[in-house]
């Protein structure tokens, strides 16, 4: 019975909207006339692979995956390790470090839109102490997908640090012990102790944290809407625009389709690799 109402569920809410995406990038339909559409077969899919436009947005939203991932995972190894220790007020410092995970994408991405204001932006009045040049962080299109990237590695590095600790807790102590012993200094025991035992928990979150990367769209719209210039135009923010400004139901839908197949192959090659080195390690 409980296999059966796990099938049922997986079939309505996971198999059956996929199919019914797929079927739409496969039709002409727009948002006024969702279900008076017409079969077009690949002629979504060939007009996205010619417009030069769709092509910037893949390459955008690969730069700003791979970034946002990378420094998300940096900041919350490094977090996770610097917590991991007995000092006066850890409990406090956890707590303060897990909040950008808990603020609202809403209330993170406003805060910013202040922070990054270039005539009142908390952010400028710091450079131009510091004697700099105030800057467009938002608004011109040589900063703004750093702008972004910051603000979402900021957003979900928490994320890896909660993940990372319960590895880092997860360790005997007595493998510290003999690294003592064996007197191997700070980067060596990282090496030999730490790594090892951390190392699927970071695989595991650094797939986690591609897949919403890849996905993310709230950050992004709230603080550029994809510009300026389109410097921040991921596929994602590519695919609100085309279904729901443009209307185009069914080219969205194709994007939609583009994506799922990227999160997809991001997944089959974690799991190929995940194989391989437990094969290896048995």
């Amino acid at each position: 019975m409980l296999v059966a109402a796990a099938a049922f569920y997986l079939l309505c809410l996971v198999v059956g909207p996929m199919l019914y995406e797929f079927y739409l990038s496969l039709t002409d339909a727009r948002l006024l006339n969702i279900y008076r559409n017409q079969f077009v077969g690949l002629a979504n899919y060939a007009q996205m692979m010619a417009d030069t436009r769709m092509l910037a947005a893949l390459r955008i939203t690969v730069v700003y995956t791979v970034l946002t991932v990378g420094l998300a995972l940096a900041a919350g190894v490094a977090s996770a390790l610097a917590v991991h220790g007995r000092f006066p007020g850890r409990s406090v410092g956890r707590v303060v470090l897990i909040l950008p995970w808990a603020m609202p994408s809403v209330a993170a991405a406003l805060a910013f839109t202040w922070i990054f204001n270039q005539e009142t932006g908390v952010l400028n009045r710091v450079v131009q102490t510091m004697g700099g040049t105030a800057h467009g962080w938002l608004t011109d299109p040589d900063w703004a997908l750093a702008a972004v990237i910051a603000v979402s590695a900021w957003k979900t590095f928490p994320f890896v640090m909660l993940v990372v600790l319960a590895a880092l807790q997860s360790i005997p102590e007595d493998l510290y012990e003999a690294a003592r012993l064996d007197r191997a200094d700070a980067p060596n025991t990282f090496a030999a102790v730490t790594w090892p035992h951390i190392a699927p928990a970071v695989g595991v979150v650094a797939l986690l944290l591609t897949i919403w990367a890849f996905r993310r769209f709230e950050v992004i719209w709230l603080l550029t809407e994809g510009g300026p210039l389109e410097a921040t135009n991921t596929l994602v923010v590519d695919v609100y625009r085309a279904s729901f400004i443009q209307g185009e139901i069914g080219r969205g839908a194709a994007l939609g389709v583009v994506g799922l197949v990227f999160s997809t192959l991001v997944t089959l090659v974690y799991f190929h690799v995940t194989r391989q080195r437990d094969s290896t390690h048995a």
